[in-house]
């Protein structure tokens, strides 16, 4: 969370649950498979157990997740598997208290950690961890997060820190995939890669006899561009076809002019059309005028 906070948008800047049912039909007619629903934080939104319930309907979808920062989770869960949500991330980037009140700007670390303790209970197997690794602030828990994987079908997932609007990013705080592994190897030199498939986004590690993994998302030092199937609908209904470009394609408007669902494809073929090959590198990244990543979703 920015220090500042992020500026909230009226009601009616943002999709409604027809409108992102629409438009998730549409894509699940062009290919989709996935529906991931992330933030901000999804949970706080008005009946988003009803939401699920009519997305886990559509035709071709046959995955729901959710990201989560986990704080409502525990007492929404039951609602959202019933729902139809068949994966969950859990954002977690700390598990000291302190620094946790640092970078969510509130308390509720415990609220955390049972949450992850509830979800694994309701049978999801693996329950991601999403950690964003910081040097300086963070890098010196890498070993306690891997020891979450040894007894529970948990998968940490380790995400280099990425230049977005508002987050203050500098290359002094970044630590790159192979540093990571290198520091985590210190501790458990047997860890070993695991099998990915094409369109992964993390690279994945265990630990022999681990019943969980480890997971690396290098989107700055090794990045995954040319296998990269995501697109990303933000909550003003805005289409972004990468995550780091400041190109959007205006749905919502388009929706609310009139314009019919043949021509709401060709604008979504179009934008897929025009998506770059890679992107321009953290340092040219962080010169761009792109959203707070918690105003994208991850």
């Amino acid at each position: 969370m920015p220090a500042g906070g992020v500026e909230l948008k009226p009601k009616d800047h943002i999709l409604t649950y027809e409108e992102i049912l629409r438009l998730s039909s549409l894509f699940a007619s062009l290919g989709v498979t996935k529906i991931r629903l992330t933030g901000g934080e999804p949970l706080i939104r008005k009946e988003i157990e009803l939401l699920v319930t009519h997305l886990a309907q559509i035709p071709g979808i046959d995955s729901l997740a959710i990201t989560t920062n986990g704080l409502l989770l525990s007492r929404k869960l039951r609602a959202l598997q019933e729902g139809g949500v068949t994966l969950f991330n859990i954002s977690l980037d700390t598990l000291q208290e302190e620094k946790f009140v640092q970078v969510t700007r509130r308390k509720g670390l415990e609220d955390v950690l049972k949450a992850i303790q509830d979800t694994l209970k309701a049978g999801y197997n693996p329950v991601k961890i999403n950690a964003v690794v910081m040097k300086g602030f963070n890098d010196d828990e890498l070993i306690d997060f891997v020891a979450m994987t040894k007894l529970q079908p948990i998968e940490v997932r380790f995400i280099e820190y990425m230049p977005f609007g508002g987050n203050n990013w500098n290359d002094g705080e970044f630590m790159s995939y192979q540093d990571m592994l290198t520091t985590i190897r210190a501790s458990y030199p047997d860890i070993e890669r695991l099998e990915d498939g094409p369109q992964e986004t993390s690279k994945t590690w265990r630990v022999p006899g681990f019943k969980g993994s480890v997971g690396f998302i290098s989107s700055m030092s090794d990045h995954f561009c040319s296998g990269c199937t995501r697109i990303r609908l933000t909550a003003d209904g805005h289409l972004k076809v990468c995550l780091f470009g400041n190109q959007e394609v205006n749905l919502r408007d388009m929706m609310r002019d009139g314009v019919s669902d043949s021509d709401l494809k060709v604008a979504i073929y179009n934008a897929i059309s025009k998506k770059k090959a890679s992107h321009a590198g953290m340092h040219e990244i962080a010169k761009s005028d792109n959203r707070p990543m918690i105003l994208i979703g991850g």
